[in-house]
């Protein structure tokens, strides 16, 4: 009996660890608002990317102008297509969050450094009204 309640305060800590792993990778890269997104969009000079790891499908319903689609599930077999973009800020965003996380995980590990994840993502977008196009 001893022996089970030691597993169970094991397996405790370890999805302990898993979860306090998560939400600090989830934190990781750097937040761009939106209005600030914005504003360095409208510059002539920016250098940024804005990187959309949605479902073609919610990609289509909605997007912000000027996002590439690439769903988070095939960011690794498509970092070729990202290659060209890898000396650029590549700003991230889906629906609420994690996805994004997921695929800037996977960007960092391959070597993408200027990465941030767009505030609010797609939600906080909308929420704030402001402007998304759509695929006809």
């Amino acid at each position: 009996m001893k022996m089970i309640r030691s597993f169970v305060r094991y397996i405790g800590v370890c999805l302990a660890m898993v979860l306090a792993i998560n939400v600090y990778a989830e934190q990781a890269t750097e937040q761009i608002s939106q209005q600030d997104y914005l504003q360095a969009a409208k510059s002539a000079s920016s250098e940024m990317v804005l990187l959309d790891v949605r479902s073609a499908q919610e990609y289509a319903q909605g997007h912000i102008a000027g996002a590439i689609n690439i769903s988070h599930n095939e960011i690794e077999a498509k970092l070729n297509e990202l290659a060209p973009f890898k000396d650029k800020t590549i700003v991230v965003y889906c629906r609420s969050g994690r996805r994004a996380a997921f695929a800037e995980a996977i960007l960092a590990k391959n070597g993408f450094n200027k990465l941030r994840h767009l505030t609010g993502d797609m939600n906080g977008w909308l929420a704030a009204d402001l402007p998304v196009n759509t695929v006809k």
